[in-house]
């Protein structure tokens, strides 16, 4: 097999590793090395084919038959590394020392003489994802099994020991010496000139100025347990404050490929922050409970990883079910035990994970968990959702989490891709009084319950059981410190004249601060949003009252099949104007053709709203105009102190159009402006400024379905606050576009350049790279020249430098040209006069891949998108690059 991947990785002038050798004997043989390099591992290795095949085992082998090790195929090493120890000095990839733990020869279980006829049968079982072998070797003998995984990462397998007369309990990794030198890796480290090899001892490693690989070999390196999966992910500083990523409640189970299963805890969500012997573990709203559960805190310092993990903090009974009232108790009474189920991984190792697939998540986090009884991973399941939810009735949980496989983690977001199924209602209700009655001997009788509703605290029943004396007394003591004299609840009149007002002869009423959050299990809501049955369960100490909010059940169909209808569809249904956040159009379709609004203290009349903008949709100018009032605050901030080029579409896509520049007396006098002499003309004349939602509707009411502004402000009109790369494509596939963006996003992070990305709302691509106004257009444009020339490098067959069209033959244009003063381009939330009324849309990168279209975006779905996302396109009216340092950069590759 070929070593070109080994060997492209290693500088061989620098470092003392074997290049090859020849594979001999008649037996075939196996290493394991223990490898010191930026996580402790074990390479595992199997001569095939003259090469060593290769595995990184993140705990080391096992000889216990209940334990499965996590092993990741890496590249293939040659012969000769097997005998190989000692230090690949620091800037090298897999800088670290390495020593041979283990070495012997192996075969295959199945009784085969020969060596050559024994590989055949191993490369056929390799092939199919289950290797069974025989070891022969000092530390390691007997049956063991590789097994390929299903669900995880493409390299990923399983190395599990057979039960056999070898096999037993203890720690094999405790012989910790090497089977060569007999040096142990802190003895080998201390002589890293030092090389161990069968043929002579190497000098010491010349060091030299790190190369593009050499910098970027953390991301490259496959060589490494959880570093291997782990690569893909982009360098980011360690952080202490993440608000965990939430899921959508839905009425059914579901069966469909791509989902995993996991169990729905019943506790605590918790956040574990842990970098170099540091820790923090918060609720999901930012609350310490490094004291309230300093067991799983005491856990978390001996686990000693550099990690960032998302998990359930539970309190199991004693047949290992989660009991809520135990954990809120928790620190007063430790009834129970306590464990920290963790179920996914954010970053690790310097790297931010969050862009990776759940299952590549989880296979890392997998491989770095540790042997302890308090922090305990969350098993998905292979079973159907219906099965898991009758099984997990059975034993009494609260329900089942479905999350789609590879789903990506993001923070402070309620995805659709995670789903919670419950057995139950429950529900988070926020405390807003309790009742007295006057023949009762209890602390309380009732307590009166509510959500928040559009800003509004809404009453939602009583609940007057599910609490002992004790519990009411430690409840009375809190709520006393939040006792006030008005009800905090809406108008009994707007709660559907429910009366928890009461007569004082049968009950006392006593209002409080609605600020304890209670969880509440009831059997059903009313149409009146009011419980029926409800019985207390406990405090909740991980949210904030005002997050509360009454929790509905959606249609599992309806959530599963929401994403990618095609937007005709959607519009050639929807005729009425687009819903506003507020749920009021602002101009609706019962106003006439024409209306007079006011706008930013300004008068402006809208006339022929109902005009067709887009025929085939039935989209008219009405719904253009309410578009760009609803989207105002996202996309202005991209147009503010920005010269526009006014590009009008009067009589809709289908109509003629025609572009403007000078808006001299042709605008109201309130409206800002910026002037300008065209070249040979000394007239004066007037670029108009988008500087508020007036002028912005006021240029949509023109007909200007596209905004374009400047890339440069009139402050700094020489110096443009982003650099754009437009990705064009002529007769390509959108997913060569796809293709295109994605190697320029990774030779941008190759140079460590911030950079973005937004559909076009038409055929292409565009990237923005922020540059703070601190370089010229020229140095933009020369700056974008370089990159696009880098990516045509590597995509020569469809990609174009050429600005002639008939010269690119076809091709797609990487324009690097938009970089100079006065160009444009669409703004990011820009309306595009295409069909289906597509919109320029920010994305993340982690969305750029197959599979995405241009119909996925468009008016009638852009707000829902940027609300809930919030504005993620934002960092490209940064402070900028460094475009020296990049330019650097550039220059080694």
């Amino acid at each position: 097999m070929s070593l070109a991947k080994y060997n492209q990785k290693r500088s061989f002038d620098e470092t003392p590793e074997p290049k090859g050798g020849l594979a001999a004997g008649t037996a075939l043989r196996f290493v394991i090395q223990k490898h010191d390099a930026s996580h402790l591992h074990y390479d595992f290795r199997l001569e095939m084919e003259g090469v060593l095949k290769s595995w990184a085992v993140p705990k080391g082998p096992s000889i216990n038959p209940t334990v499965k090790r996590l092993a990741m195929m890496v590249e293939d090493h040659p012969y000769d590394y097997r005998t190989f120890e000692g230090t690949i000095p620091e800037g090298n990839y897999g800088a670290g020392t390495v020593i041979v733990w283990d070495e012997g020869y192996y075969e295959p279980i199945e009784k085969i003489t020969g060596k050559r006829a024994q590989e055949k049968e191993l490369l056929k079982e390799l092939k199919a994802g289950s290797l069974k072998i025989n070891l022969h070797g000092k530390k390691l003998k007997g049956e063991f099994a590789l097994v390929k995984t299903k669900g995880m990462a493409d390299n990923a397998w399983l190395l599990i020991k057979h039960n056999d007369k070898y096999a037993g309990e203890t720690d094999i990794t405790t012989k910790d010496k090497s089977v060569i030198s007999k040096k142990s890796i802190a003895q080998m480290a201390k002589q890293p000139d030092k090389i161990y090899t069968p043929k002579k001892t190497a000098g010491k490693a010349k060091k030299a100025a790190k190369t593009k690989e050499e910098e970027t070999a953390g991301e490259e390196d496959n060589e490494a347990d959880a570093t291997a999966i782990a690569a893909q992910g982009k360098r980011k500083a360690f952080y202490t404050i993440a608000s965990p990523m939430l899921a959508t409640l839905v009425d059914k189970p579901f069966e469909e490929e791509g989902w995993i299963y996991e169990i729905k805890w019943d506790g605590y969500r918790a956040v574990a922050f842990m970098n170099k012997g540091k820790v923090v573990l918060k609720s999901r709203n930012n609350v310490s409970f490094e004291e309230k559960f300093g067991d799983v805190y005491d856990a978390l310092q001996q686990w000693n990883v550099n990690a960032i993990v998302d998990g359930e903090i539970v309190v199991l009974n004693n047949k290992g079910i989660p009991d809520f009232e135990a954990l809120q108790s928790w620190g007063k009474e430790e009834e129970g035990t306590l464990v920290y189920y963790v179920f996914d991984i954010l970053w690790f190792e310097g790297k931010d994970l969050t862009a990776l697939p759940l299952n590549e998540r989880r296979a890392i986090l997998k491989s770095i968990m540790p042997d302890d009884t308090v922090i305990q991973f969350s098993d998905d399941f292979k079973t159907s959702a219906k099965e898991l939810l009758q099984q997990v009735k059975q034993k009494g949980l609260e329900g089942i989490m479905a999350k789609k496989a590879d789903s990506l983690y993001k923070t402070d977001y309620r995805s659709k891709e995670w789903l919670k199924i419950k057995d139950n209602n429950r529900q988070e209700m926020v405390i807003g009084g309790f009742t007295k009655n006057a023949d009762t001997s209890k602390p309380f009788s009732a307590l009166l319950m509510g959500v928040f509703q559009n800003g509004k605290f809404i009453y939602t029943g009583k609940v007057g059981t599910g609490f002992s004396i004790k519990m009411q007394k430690e409840l009375l003591e809190k709520m006393n410190a939040l006792v006030t004299d008005k009800s905090p609840f809406e108008e009994r009149e707007k709660t559907h004249g429910y009366n928890f007002y009461t007569k004082p002869h049968i009950a006392t009423t006593t209002w409080l601060k609605p600020q304890l959050i209670a969880e509440v299990a009831f059997t059903e809501m009313t149409k009146d949003n009011v419980m029926r049955h409800p019985a207390f369960m406990g405090l909740r100490e991980d949210k904030k009252a005002k997050e509360v909010k009454l929790e509905k059940a959606a249609h599992t169909k309806e959530v599963l099949h929401s994403k990618t209808k095609p937007v005709t569809k959607a519009a050639d249904k929807q005729t009425k104007p687009v819903k506003s956040k507020t749920g009021k159009p602002f101009i609706e379709t019962s106003d006439t053709e024409s209306v007079i609004k006011t706008v930013n203290r300004h008068q402006l009349t809208f006339t022929n709203l109902n005009k067709i903008y887009w025929p085939k949709e039935k989209i008219t100018k009405r719904d253009l105009i309410n578009y760009y009032h609803d989207i105002a605050s996202y996309i202005l901030p991209y147009l503010k102190e920005r010269p526009q080029s006014l590009n009008r579409y009067p009589n809709g896509i289908t109509g003629e159009s025609f572009y403007q520049k000078d808006v001299t007396g042709k605008v109201p006098e309130w409206m800002k402006t910026f002037g300008y002499q065209s070249e040979g003309d000394n007239k004066d004349k007037n670029f108009l400024l988008c500087n508020d939602e007036a002028t912005l509707l006021y240029m949509a009411s023109l007909g200007c379905i596209e905004i374009h502004p400047w890339s440069s402000t009139v402050k700094k009109p020489e110096y443009p606050t982003w650099c754009v790369i437009d990705l064009d494509p002529d007769k390509n596939s959108f997913d060569d576009v796809i293709e295109a963006a994605q190697v320029t996003h990774r030779i941008l992070d190759d140079l460590k350049v911030d950079n973005y990305v937004k559909t076009s709302g038409s055929t292409g691509i565009h990237i923005y790279i922020p540059l703070g106004a601190k370089y010229t257009y020229d140095q933009s444009k020369e700056f974008a020249r370089i990159i696009v020339t880098l990516v045509h490098k590597e995509l020569p067959k469809f990609t174009s430098l050429e600005r002639n069209v008939r010269s690119r033959k076809g091709k797609m244009y990487l324009d690097f040209l938009q970089n100079r003063n006065q160009a444009t381009l669409a703004a990011p939330y820009s309306c595009r006069p295409k069909p289906g009324a597509t919109v320029s849309m920010p994305l993340q990168w982690e969305e750029v891949k197959k599979g995405l279209k241009m119909t996925d975006f468009h008016i009638f779905n852009a707000l829902e998108r940027a609300q809930s996302m919030g504005d993620i396109f934002k960092p490209v009216l940064g402070k900028g690059i460094d475009m020296e340092k990049a330019i650097s950069n550039a220059l080694s590759l």
